[in-house]
């Protein structure tokens, strides 16, 4: 059993996220320890737990401490025994070789998980089963500071409006696969503000993604040039936490407040697969 007083937790310097020291998240976690977790996870928005060794039960089963999980529309993405399981792996089970090319290109554009949904995300939790020793690094944004920070003449613009999130829409821009017609009518458009208020924190922060097709009320043309110019502000360095994997971390992140992406690698050579859990918002 963890201990809740041997857990540290160390904030990132100049930026958002702590790192959580102490803890074995595959032993059983008292009421005392978890509630530790989650007021980190409330405050810091990001938590890194370092040296982890989970299996997928585990994984599932810490995840679910936090609220109901999301069984991913994209069913080839799916874990066989674990659905809740979404595996991002360029290793071949057949060969246990690299494959030569990115498992998911949608992953590589600044983005929050389940936007294209009703129900949106509130915590993705990614589990680094291996990692590459170059690249691959997880970027992520704080748009609440981003939203802060938005001068008056964009803040204007996007207070009071909604944005149109849509997966299929956002695949094709990233050169992933199309979603088939099933899939399409399981997950279809939908409209989301651009400035969200947290459950948790009360602070605003700017709800914007790459699964954005259109601006409520804006001509297409215009529509584009705003999100451009959003995500341009958006992701600035002074905005921005870049975490470099090492073998077994497992990282959280609250996606309310945050966007994120991934960035390259060499698939070929390199072997990467990581295990993601959506926890869903409350409703």
């Amino acid at each position: 059993m963890n201990r809740t007083d041997e857990i540290e937790i160390v904030a990132i310097d100049g930026a958002f996220g702590a790192e959580i020291r102490g803890v074995e998240l595959a032993r059983p976690l008292d009421d005392a320890t978890f509630a530790k977790i989650e007021r980190a996870f409330a405050e810091h928005l990001l938590l890194c737990f370092p040296d982890q060794h989970l299996s997928e039960a585990q994984q599932v089963a810490f995840s679910r401490r936090f609220g109901e999980l999301q069984v991913h529309v994209l069913q080839e993405y799916r874990h066989p025994q674990f659905p809740e399981i979404y595996v991002i792996s360029n290793v071949d089970p057949a060969t246990d070789r690299p494959i030569g090319r990115h498992p998911d290109p949608g992953t590589l554009v600044w983005h929050s998980d389940l936007s294209f949904q009703r129900r949106t995300a509130s915590a993705t939790i990614l589990y680094g089963r291996e990692t590459p020793m170059q690249g691959a690094d997880t970027q992520y944004a704080d748009m609440a500071a981003a939203y802060a920070a938005l001068p008056d003449n964009l803040r204007r613009k996007v207070e009071g409006r909604r944005a149109l999130h849509d997966l299929d829409y956002s695949r094709s821009r990233a050169g992933a696969a199309r979603m088939t017609e099933d899939q399409r009518r399981a997950a279809p458009p939908v409209l989301h503000p651009m400035v969200r208020r947290h459950k948790v924190t009360g602070r605003e922060s700017l709800y914007i993604s790459h699964h954005i097709s259109a601006i409520e009320g804006l001509p297409a043309a215009e529509s584009r040039d705003l999100l451009a110019e959003l995500m341009e502000h958006a992701t600035r360095p002074r905005f921005v936490l870049s975490h470099r994997w090492r073998q077994h971390d497992l990282v959280m992140w609250d996606n309310r407040p945050t966007m994120h992406r991934a960035t390259a690698f060499d698939t070929g050579a390199e072997r990467r697969v990581m295990h993601r859990t959506v926890v869903l918002d409350s409703i």
